[in-house]
């Protein structure tokens, strides 16, 4: 911890020394931001078009006759565009990046007849149309760019959102919504379906310790934590839906980042008139620093993404998405002491590779949107593991692990726009494919073997439709869905009839500053791959029985809007589970699994699980465009589940019980920002050991680590965590490029989470003379705490 320090102060020193050199030559800067405004359908372009910037008293413009407007001397630095014209609806426009490189901007209006004859004047500063009324919330560039802790990756900045638990353990990205298991998340890139959106992601569910995504070239994220679109299927706790930016049509741009784990270069520009482009790179030395704090695994990584779109003519254009992520950890088998000691007994060395590629063409037609999207996805995972780490003897293996996830999937979909309502209907059909050969020392009542290989393959088909309507004025919003699922798995999956998924959500302001939202659904999850392919010691698929997951979802709350920067909102929400996985070996549902590294699910399962997580959220936005974006939430809840019907509730692995956030970033003089964030976390259920289990030579053999007692499942509780993140930013701006540092530091009270003493072998055989199978361990305990400072800094170039 003190090389850690000391390293850190060199390069805060350095970089004071960098800082005082630049101001010098640093100029104040005012940019020009360019646009065209067009009309959503018929991409026409919208003449006499009033834009101006929020925040920013009388600076704006009027489009031309060709819908274009420039907007001059304009501040550097984060903002959104306020755009108004009789005839249109009024639109807040997502967030975008002032300097001076900034690309032109499009912002389509939508035509509405109650605005013939009449603009809106007043700029709004939160954004209330929403695509969701209920449990959905959108995370803006302000908020990826400076949000304290999150050091730009989107799995940590989603951590505010009310509703989603964070890990005092380890360092994971595992996404925990509203009670709900890490598998139960959804992620979608500009509409194309990505599997899971960080490295060495765990095979089964998702997490991992940093995210596949550059946040360079993210505009926003939509986040449903329910209520959730009839296109987005698979998802029973929450859809990340991700919008990239568009490349620039005038000029290519780049940005190079070099920050405390990794260097990346991002760029995007143009290829003719009509072709744009978006690329990133990125090179982790994630494993420095892990060595540094003394960390006995050592991750490094790779990442690439890209989007171009071309414009085919003035009604059609087609997107070609990519993202790939090549992962490998190894073990750090040189660190001592009592806790490296402990996590090289089990933690096998990682490699993964995960691609997606797809390939989206829209046609405009009157006020028909049609859109076909073609995309493939590819997990391979590869994890192997030694007795002791000792590789020098055959006997020694204790797990080979090799299997690949691929999904090829095609979906059409139609949108019609009318005057109040807006239809949606679509189509999908897709093929997966996976494979598996394992090698694995396992223990139950005796000491065995499992080794199988597996390769299937099915086909799998979903159709949906859905209705928003709006009031004529303004203020009803109401949406309704229906989606079916099937696929050629089993006899039992193959009955779509039987996973109907309807959703209806709504909005009603009875009061000008109070709305309520009611939203109610039911949704459906395929089981993952691992649990579909895995194999009995007869060589047969084990898992034919299990049937779709289940999840039937329910909110109720109120939005109060005192003012045009302030909202507050409360919503209470309500999940019942249904033909949820359930261990056969362990007894306990597979979605209690899934928040370290490995595979989840390749075992015998059966569907008879069911569960329940209810709360209450409250949440409180305030923004000060330019100034300050704030929002604090808390929510109370509960998780629970039972192994069948006649069996009574218990916690869940997820059930913390309560969340608290608190974060704001204020915008200081000179292009300075400063911001902080308060999280606490209620204390997670946990198990104890089974001792009598985990001494046995040939169980602690097995997998290297003490078994618990799930007799006693969740029947013990750590104490509540907080922690304080905080982050500096400074920009220097010149005519033609732009020089920005940040300092992120996580936790930086040093706040320290006891965990119960962890129960460890000797490696000393007591009894020697016993048969094997009785012989036992002698055993210590080791004591648990987590919690270290981390500070990041980077240095950021735009060009």
């Amino acid at each position: 911890m003190k090389y850690i320090l000391h390293t850190f102060q060199r390069i805060a020193f350095i970089l004071i020394c960098i800082l005082q050199i630049t101001a010098m030559h640093a100029e104040s800067e005012k940019f020009t931001v360019r646009g065209r405004i067009v009309d959503r359908l018929s991409r026409e372009p919208v003449i006499g078009a009033s834009v101006s910037v929020q925040g920013l008293q009388g600076v704006g413009a009027a489009t031309d006759t060709t819908g274009v407007f420039v907007i001059s001397g304009v501040n550097p630095g984060i903002c959104r565009l306020y755009v108004t014209c009789i005839g249109y609806k009024s639109v807040l426009s997502a967030e975008y990046f002032v300097s001076a490189k900034m690309p032109t901007i499009e912002i389509e209006l939508d035509e509405d007849s109650k605005h013939l004859n009449e603009v809106t004047v007043s700029v709004p500063v939160i954004r209330r149309v929403k695509p969701s009324p209920v449990s959905m919330q959108i995370i803006g560039l302000g908020e990826i760019e400076k949000s304290p802790g999150g050091n730009r990756d989107i799995s940590r900045i989603v951590r505010s959102v009310p509703g989603v638990s964070f890990s005092p353990i380890g360092y994971r990205n595992d996404l925990i919504v509203r009670g709900g298991s890490p598998s139960e998340n959804r992620f979608f890139m500009d509409g194309i379906e990505i599997p899971n959106i960080n490295h060495f992601a765990t095979q089964g569910a998702s997490g991992g310790p940093v995210s596949i995504l550059n946040a360079d070239l993210i505009r926003e994220v939509q986040f449903y934590t329910g209520a959730f679109p009839a296109d987005r299927g698979g998802a029973l706790s929450s859809v990340m839906d991700i919008s990239l930016l568009d490349g620039n049509t005038d000029e290519n741009s780049f940005k190079a980042t070099l920050g405390a784990s990794e260097v990346s270069l991002s760029g995007m520009g143009h290829f003719g008139n009509n072709t744009t482009y978006l690329f990133s790179v990125r090179q982790s030395y994630l494993q420095l620093l892990f060595k540094m704090i003394g960390l006995p695994f050592l991750p490094n990584y790779i990442d690439g993404q890209f989007k171009i779109k071309t414009k085919l003519g003035k009604k059609d254009e087609i997107t070609f998405l990519g993202l790939t992520g090549i992962d490998n950890m190894k073990l750090n088998t040189d660190q001592e002491g009592e806790d490296a000691e402990y996590m090289l007994s089990y933690l096998p060395r990682i490699t993964q590779q995960t691609f997606t590629l797809g390939a989206s063409y829209k046609h405009y037609a009157g006020k028909n949107v049609t859109t076909v999207s073609l995309g493939y996805n590819y997990l391979g995972n590869q994890n192997l593991k030694y007795r002791n780490n000792d590789d020098s003897a055959p006997e020694n293996l204790t797990l080979d692990l090799s299997s690949r996830e691929q999904k090829l999937s095609l979906r059409a979909e139609n949108r019609t726009y009318n005057d109040r309502w807006t239809w949606r209907e679509g189509v999908e059909a897709w093929y997966a494919f996976y494979n598996d050969h394992t090698y694995q020392r396992v223990y139950h009542n005796e000491s065995s073997i499992s080794q199988y290989s597996t390769d299937i393959s099915f086909a799998g088909w979903a159709a949906y439709g859905s209705a928003r309507y709006t009031s004529e004025d303004g203020r009803l919003t109401a949406n309704m869905g229906l989606r079916l699922d099937g696929c050629s798995y089993s006899d039992l999956t193959a009955r779509f009839w039987e996973h109907i998924s309807p959703t209806v959500s709504l909005s009603y302001k009875f009061l000008p500053s109070w709305a309520v939202n009611i939203g109610a659904g039911m949704y459906h999850q395929l089981p993952p791959y691992t649990a579909l392919g895995y194999k009995d010691e007869n060589g047969q698929l084990a898992n034919k029985s299990l049937e779709y997951m289940r999840v039937k979802n329910a909110a109720l709350g109120v939005e109060w809007t005192p003012g045009k920067q302030i909202t507050v909102s409360l919503e209470g929400f309500y999940k019942h589970y249904t033909d949820i996985p359930l261990s056969v070996a362990d007894n306990i549902p597979l979605s209690c699994k899934g928040n370290d590294y490995g595979v989840v699910g390749n075992e015998l399962l059966v569907s008879s699980a069911k569960g329940r997580a209810y709360g209450l959220e409250a949440t409180m936005r305030w923004q000060i465009p330019g100034k300050l974006v704030s929002m604090a939430s808390f929510t109370l809840f509960k998780s629970q589940y039972k192994n069948n019907s006649d069996a009574g509730y218990i916690n869940s692995a997820w059930d913390n019980r309560f969340i608290a956030n608190v974060s704001a970033t204020y915008e200081l003089p000179r292009n300075w920002s400063i911001g902080a964030k308060l999280s606490a976390i209620g204390g997670s259920p946990y198990t104890p050991y089974d001792v009598d289990k985990s001494s046995l030579v040939e169980a602690w053999d097995a997998q290297g680590r003490p078994y618990y007692d799930y007799s006693k499942f969740n029947t013990e509780r750590l104490d509540a965590f907080a922690q304080l993140d905080i982050r500096v930013d400074k920009n220097y701006y010149f005519k033609g490029w732009m020089l920005g540092f940040y300092l992120d530091i996580q936790n930086i009270t040093k706040s320290v989470l006891s965990q119960p003493d962890v129960l460890m072998s000797t490696g000393v055989i007591e009894n020697p003379d016993a048969p094997a199978a009785e012989q036992r361990y002698k055993m210590k305990y080791i004591s648990q705490d987590s919690g270290t400072l981390l500070p990041s800094i980077g240095i950021t170039v735009r060009f």
